[in-house]
């Protein structure tokens, strides 16, 4: 049996989690940060003045790149991160490249969004971002997931949303992940390579409104509720549903 090997590009908050499940699940993971950490067991992967330096040696090797794609300006260079991703990933026999992208690519409007949905116009940086990177790792072979809001440890709603004032209607669904779920999700899709569809939503099913949950998160967390910018009903919702085709469960409460 060929020896599981996984890259993770990316070891923040998601790439972390998922480096410690594949270790546990019998994968040998490399996964990287701007810069190499040996007593951390991280490697570099950073792209300076369109020049690349990393520290990879995975050949013959699933890719996950799970680099969130910020707005601010320090990471204009996200795209041409990604394009010496899939460059590396090639001359390193790459078996899949997997690209954890954002349910924000479809938009604002109301209505339930599959996978098959129509993408939002590209007149925001965001957009023109999110839809760039998923159309450079499409055309290369690879295979996309859009992530729902992610929480879970260290990401309370209760803690992070608590006093603020949000633009949005108190009646809007929210659509939301676990960090657990994420990992299990990504796992079951590289564990389902040749049968995975080249495009999955990861979104947990329930879809409470605004209002009913963040006041839950914050008296659970002791905090102050949120307060909105409307009451207007609003029906957004992502489904997450054509992953479980593979077999997969969302378990984790958001």
């Amino acid at each position: 049996m060929m020896s599981k090997k996984l890259i993770i590009l990316g070891a923040g908050w998601l790439g972390n989690a998922l480096a410690r499940d594949a270790k546990s699940a019998g994968w040998q993971v490399e996964a990287t940060r701007r810069a190499a950490d040996s007593t951390a067991q991280i490697s570099a992967f950073c792209v300076t003045d369109s020049k690349l330096h990393h520290t990879l040696t995975l050949d013959d090797a699933y890719w996950v790149c799970a680099i969130p794609p910020r707005m601010r300006q320090t990471d204009s260079n996200y795209l041409e991160t990604l394009k010496q991703a899939l460059e590396t990933a090639k001359n390193m026999a790459c078996r899949g490249f997997l690209l954890c992208s954002s349910t924000a690519v479809y938009g604002t409007e109301d209505g339930e969004f599959t996978e098959l949905a129509a993408l939002a116009e590209r007149d925001t940086k965001r957009q023109q971002i999110l839809q760039g990177a998923e159309e450079m790792v499409q055309n290369a072979g690879g295979k996309i997931v859009r992530l729902a809001g992610l929480v879970g440890p260290d990401r309370e709603p209760g803690r992070f949303i608590s006093g603020k004032h949000l633009s949005s209607s108190s009646f809007a669904r929210v659509n939301m992940l676990h960090q657990q779920d994420a990992v299990n999700g990504l796992l079951c899709i590289l564990d389902n390579w040749s049968d995975a569809a080249p495009i999955y939503n990861l979104c947990h099913p329930s879809h409470p409104t605004k209002q009913d949950y963040y006041h839950k998160h914050c008296t659970q967390h002791g905090s102050v509720p949120p307060t909105f910018g409307s009451d207007t009903k609003s029906e957004r919702i992502i489904s997450g549903s054509a992953v479980c085709q593979l077999g997969f469960e969302y378990q984790y409460e958001i």
